[in-house]
């Protein structure tokens, strides 16, 4: 290929980029993949290979690891449970120490690592530095590798949004785009972590409302998530993470044990936020405001240590237990057990200030949740529930559903789990009642309800707004030069010589009104006085417009745009044909920027 035609390639490719918002958002979310790609298949090796030198080799536990994350084999070192609750200590102190000292801002972050990246879409223009997610990512490796009860789900999120950021940073993107690479960074690392591409990327859009998605970055981060699993499988492979048999919903009586364990799953999610926060704001946020943060995570490291050094279910993320549960292979108490023992333990890790994620966790409980409620449906009725692991499966996603108010992305994530749709209808079903019964509470601090009540979409909300205000508080009303079709130029002059208007609506013999003339009209024809006896008015005049009392303001500025008038006449709503005064473009732009105006100290009110 000549050198001229390689340039025009090139030339053509980056025009494409540029024109082509579709195209650009294809790059950016590959790049984005392939970074967050890397990044996953780093921290996941991190964390299994702590797991192993920590709690197999110097602990001497021998934890059960789920078919597809036992890449690290060893016979247990001797047994030693007291070196759990030294290194959990020491790693709350350093991490305490780190974010005291070099991220302060994130002490408030929120929940974990996904509402801190929730917090950064809605409230900081998606500007995240880049020290932040790398020490969130090392002291989280260091939390789950040591045992402390945390997910690897919220770090890689705050690390894949991390990597947004900075890609975006570094391009130059508006606050906007910097927003959807945010997202798109943060799918790519839950879709690679979690094995579930598509489920990873529904994830990451529709977390960060509760009752809403971002649509705008579904694209990125579908691509992003998608590249990012690809380069994880090349390293781990392509199994999902449980090894377990197809489930298959087939009678529609066992519908009522999934809405059973729906309103489990609430129960144990409501308990699973109250006890978090208790544990969080009435414990630990008290021994951090007297002695220091640092105090306050290193508390929380022993009390950890101390629960995991006898009650080693509780340890890390426990997928190999949920494995277990699966398989029918955990007792009902022993569940019931854990699900407590669990809740608290991740109270005690991310509540104090470690680092890590609650995905994990609330998978667990949920998980449990269901596996308790299977087990005991299968005990008394073996003809209709033969399957009480899938409960485990629908636990798992209905559990997250409810208290992260995520409907689509775990429903998805546990299909691509079990590599099929045979529980679509149970998990739909158990998904939808836990978020109706679950509406009071939520896991993400930083959520909000939808678009409109993000200051990331502030401008958005000015739609609903003008559509609350009215023409009849922002018309000028009394008395409005009208004309007739047929006065003629030599008259009209006479008439606009006299007027300070500049818009005069026509109105025909019978007093309908036919249209709309414009002093621009007029103009065209003042220095041609041979025509002034033969142009009417009904020859200059344009389509008519009026507006209502009560027609809103969005109404209003859809009639502006589309006739470009600078003034409109209004009418009444029994007499579509009697003008009571006039309403100018001005008055709608007013309302708008005082609508903005009051949003954003509204907005700056509620950060505060």
């Amino acid at each position: 290929m000549s050198p001229f035609l390689k340039l025009k390639m090139w030339t053509d490719l980056v025009r494409s980029y540029r024109n082509v918002n579709a195209f650009r958002w294809l790059l950016l979310g590959v790049l984005v993949g392939l970074i967050s790609g890397v990044v996953a298949v780093m921290f996941f090796a991190a964390v299994e290979f702590g797991k192993f030198i920590f709690l197999n080799q110097l602990a001497g536990l021998s934890l059960p690891a789920p078919a597809g994350e036992e890449i690290f084999h060893g016979t247990p070192g001797q047994l030693r449970p007291w070196v759990i609750p030294v290194c959990t200590t020491l790693v709350g102190l350093t991490t305490g120490w780190l974010v005291n000292k070099y991220i302060p801002e994130t002490i408030h972050g929120g929940t974990d690592g996904t509402d801190a990246t929730i917090k950064c879409f809605h409230q900081g223009s998606g500007l995240m530095r880049p020290i932040v997610p790398v020490i969130k990512g090392i002291t989280s490796i260091f939390t789950i590798a040591t045992g402390g009860s945390a997910g690897r789900e919220g770090p890689i999120t705050q690390m894949g949004a991390g990597i947004g950021s900075w890609l975006a940073q570094r391009l130059k993107l508006s606050a906007k785009e910097r927003r959807i690479l945010l997202l798109a960074g943060a799918a790519g690392g839950l879709g690679a972590i979690f094995r579930a591409p598509l489920g990873g990327a529904l994830t990451a859009i529709e977390v960060i409302y509760r009752e809403d998605f971002e649509s705008e970055a579904i694209l990125p981060s579908v691509i992003s998530s998608v590249v990012s699993y690809s380069l994880f499988t090349l390293f781990y492979g392509t199994e999902p993470i449980f090894g377990i048999p197809r489930f298959v919903f087939h009678d529609p009586k066992e519908l009522i044990f999934y809405i059973a364990l729906a309103i489990a799953c609430t129960l144990a999610g409501w308990m699973y936020i109250r006890t978090f926060r208790f544990i969080k704001y009435s414990v630990f946020y008290r021994i951090k405001d007297r002695a220091g943060l640092m105090w306050a995570t290193g508390l929380g490291g022993l009390m950890m240590g101390l629960m995991g050094m006898f009650f080693p279910q509780v340890l890390s993320g426990g997928y190999g237990w949920l494995e277990m549960a699966i398989l029918g292979e955990i007792p009902i108490m022993m569940m019931i057990t854990i699900v407590v023992g669990k809740s608290i333990a991740t109270s005690m890790t991310i509540g104090s200030g470690m680092s890590g994620g609650m995905f994990a966790p609330a998978l667990f409980v949920g998980g449990m949740t269901g596996g308790i409620v299977g087990q005991v449906a299968g005990k008394y009725y073996p003809d209709i529930v033969t399957q009480p692991g899938g409960y485990v499966l629908v636990g798992m996603a209905a559990f997250f559903a409810g208290v992260a108010k995520a409907p689509i992305g775990p429903l998805i994530m546990v299909c691509e789990l079990t590599q099929g749709y045979g529980l679509l209808a149970p998990l739909m079903l158990a998904s939808a009642l836990c978020i109706v019964l679950g509406r009071s509470f939520s896991l993400y601090e930083h959520q909000v309800e939808s678009k409109f009540d993000s200051p990331a979409h502030i401008e958005d909300k000015t739609i609903n707004i003008l559509e609350g205000l009215h023409v009849d508080t922002h018309y000028k009303p009394g008395r409005v030069t009208t004309l007739e079709e047929g006065t003629t130029l030599k008259a009209l002059t006479d008439i606009i010589a006299n007027t300070n208007e500049l818009y005069f609506p026509v109105k025909n013999d019978e007093g309908s009104i036919t249209g709309i003339l414009t002093i621009q009209n007029v103009r065209n024809h003042l220095f041609n006085p041979d025509l002034f006896d033969l142009i009417l008015t009904k020859d200059l005049a344009t389509k008519p417009a009026t507006l209502k009392e009560d027609d809103d303001l969005y109404t209003a500025l859809l009639k502006f745009v589309d006739t470009d008038y600078g003034q409109i006449p209004v009418v009444t709503e029994e007499d579509p044909n009697k003008i009571i005064g006039i309403i100018n473009r001005e008055n709608v732009f007013k309302a708008y920027a005082k609508a903005i105006k009051a949003l954003r100290e509204e907005s700056q009110e509620e950060t505060a």
